[in-house]
């Protein structure tokens, strides 16, 4: 048996993670990252915002790591679906568009946190369990 990193603790229950990209090797890479983490479970993934929307409502997860650009739904648009049926679910975005203005837009859309793709896992965690402890 390995040990588990130190930056997680095991005394914390396992999160319930949605991923919503529309690149599905974006999905599955960041699937496998999570899952053998061995601090989250992904609950589902979505392709497209309107997905997203419904996995939600059938998945109930405590987090949403969300694209921003997605065809027949952006992210920005589910995000606020999201926080309006589920105020209690976080929304992260998950994106490399990292720019000022897709960072205004999303706060007011209601996201929780941006994590630029392409971050070590480790600050994955750490942002989600912070965004969490925000609730």
């Amino acid at each position: 048996m390995q040990p588990q990193p130190r930056y997680l603790t095991p005394s914390r229950r396992t999160l319930r993670i949605l991923i919503v990209d529309d690149m599905p090797q974006v999905r599955q890479d960041l699937r496998l990252l999570l899952e053998l983490s061995g601090a989250v479970e992904v609950v589902g993934e979505a392709a497209d915002g309107r997905t997203a929307v419904a996995q939600v409502e059938a998945a109930n997860p405590d987090v949403v790591l969300m694209d921003l650009e997605m065809p027949v739904m952006d992210g920005y648009e589910a995000a606020r679906q999201v926080k309006a049926r589920r105020p209690g679910c976080r929304v992260i975005a998950f994106s490399v568009h990292s720019y000022p203005q897709a960072r205004q837009k999303a706060v007011l859309a209601g996201v929780d946190d941006f994590i630029e793709k392409g971050a070590p896992l480790k600050e994955i965690l750490q942002r989600i369990r912070t965004a969490l402890q925000e609730k």
